[in-house]
């Protein structure tokens, strides 16, 4: 990418899908850079590009869709959604005809897969590729963040790196400015007339133009909501009565705020460590911005002691950086996280697919208390007892410290997700 824009550290996946799939799908919420990514593939290939937001493009994609995908490959189509079925079928009918790699790019702002008018999935021959806003990394301008990798392979190097250099004002004014490329170098003011209008077009366009919406004024309510309980188990009876809206609706809603990528599911993990562990998914707002502006929350009102809302905003930006680090490293690693009704709570819980463990406590606080990792030390010593999988056990906090808690436990600066030292087996 040219240095003028922020790196994105996805552009290495999207390499190695050209080199072998035959249709490269980037997927993601509006105003994350899909487009600029697409294009930037599209300028390095040549090839052509076409927007399905342009309504002469995409009543060409409609009306003709097989003569459409006749054009210079790479064919890069942006909004595929919009286009719907009919378009999918024929590029599926080009790739089948000619199975060379990176014959077509596609983009969309809601996921492919879940989208009730595209019927075709291109199942084997299509590479996914998952686009969040930009990571804290990304807007340091900094390297692909290793985090994920190093605190499996690495956590005696990620203990022992440097303090952390900013201060818990400075992460709360990273959790309110979130990651969308267009937000970022906007001023507070800016930020929430953005933010405002972008769910409004991402309700009213998007959504509306794919599903059956019959209370369209009940959907804002609905993510403003799940703002306020950014971070905790799904309850949809609660959300519906919350709302007004019934258990079904609700569901409903729910279920298109994540095809448009607004809102992600964490599930439950659980090896039988309890025969009471919770089975909800714990559910997160996409972007920390777009959720402290929901719940109307700025810097200064996340700072005072007696705000309640700053623990789930807090862990919000850890699962969203975690899991944006998962659509690049090579670890494999499930995103989860586990409670027990009876006590046991673990935030976020990182299982590889040999079975090792990671796990990971968010804390809000400059200097958490002693007990702030009780709980990854009651997960250690159960699985050491089930057959020694636990790794370790990481307390992501506002203050600058790196600490050791005791055996695999550490107490860790936030920005130990961006910076997290030297290590290494680094990627």
């Amino acid at each position: 990418m040219s240095a003028s824009v922020f790196p994105r550290h996805i552009s290495g996946e999207v390499d190695a899908a050209l080199g072998g799939a035959r249709v490269i799908l980037i997927h993601g919420a509006r105003q994350t850079g899909k487009t600029t990514l697409a294009r930037h593939v599209c300028d390095r290939l040549g090839g052509t590009f076409a927007t399905l937001d342009d309504p002469a493009l995409l009543t060409a994609a409609r009306s003709d869709p097989v003569g459409f995908v006749e054009q210079p490959r790479p064919l890069v189509v942006d909004e595929i959604q919009r286009a719907g079925d009919p378009l999918v079928v024929a590029i599926k009918m080009a790739v089948d005809r000619d199975p060379s790699p990176a014959r077509f790019v596609i983009t969309g702002s809601t996921n492919f897969l879940t989208v009730p008018t595209v019927s075709e999935s291109l199942a084997g021959r299509l590479a996914i590729i998952d686009l969040w806003p930009f990571s804290a990394g990304e807007l340091a301008r900094g390297p692909a963040e290793n985090f994920v990798t190093a605190a499996f392979d690495d956590p005696e190097a990620l203990r022992a790196g440097p303090r952390g250099t900013l201060s818990r004002g400075q992460y709360l004014e990273m959790v309110c400015a979130g990651g969308y490329p267009a937000a970022v170098s906007l001023t507070p003011a800016q930020r929430r007339r953005w933010y405002r209008d972008y769910v409004r077009t991402v309700v009213e366009r998007d959504i509306v133009e794919l599903a059956d919406i019959r209370r369209v004024d009940a959907v804002v309510p609905v993510l403003a909501t799940v703002a306020a309980l950014t971070g905790q188990e799904l309850n949809v009876a609660r959300l519906a009565r919350g709302t007004g809206i019934d258990f079904r609706t609700a569901e409903n809603y729910l279920a298109w705020l994540r095809t448009v990528f607004l809102v992600h599911r964490v599930p439950m993990w659980s090896r039988n460590l309890s025969t009471k562990a919770a089975k909800s998914a714990k559910l997160y707002l996409a972007d920390t911005g777009l959720a402290s502006h929901l719940a109307n929350k700025d810097p200064t009102a996340l700072a005072r002691p007696t705000d309640t809302s700053v623990g789930g905003l807090v862990e919000t930006f850890v699962a969203g950086e975690v899991a944006k680090q998962l659509t690049w490293n090579d670890t494999g690693a499930q995103l989860c996280h586990f409670r027990d009704h009876r006590g046991p709570e673990v935030d976020l819980i990182l299982e590889a697919p040999d079975g090792r463990v990671v796990a990971i406590e968010a804390k809000a606080a400059v200097s958490p208390g002693t007990d702030s990792a009780k709980w990854l030390a009651w997960l250690r010593d159960r699985l050491d007892r089930l057959g020694g999988d636990f790794v370790h056990g990481y307390v992501l906090h506002a203050g600058p410290n790196r600490v050791s808690l005791g055996d695999r436990l550490t107490l860790l600066p936030l920005e130990a997700l961006w910076h997290p030292a030297h290590t290494r087996h680094a990627p």
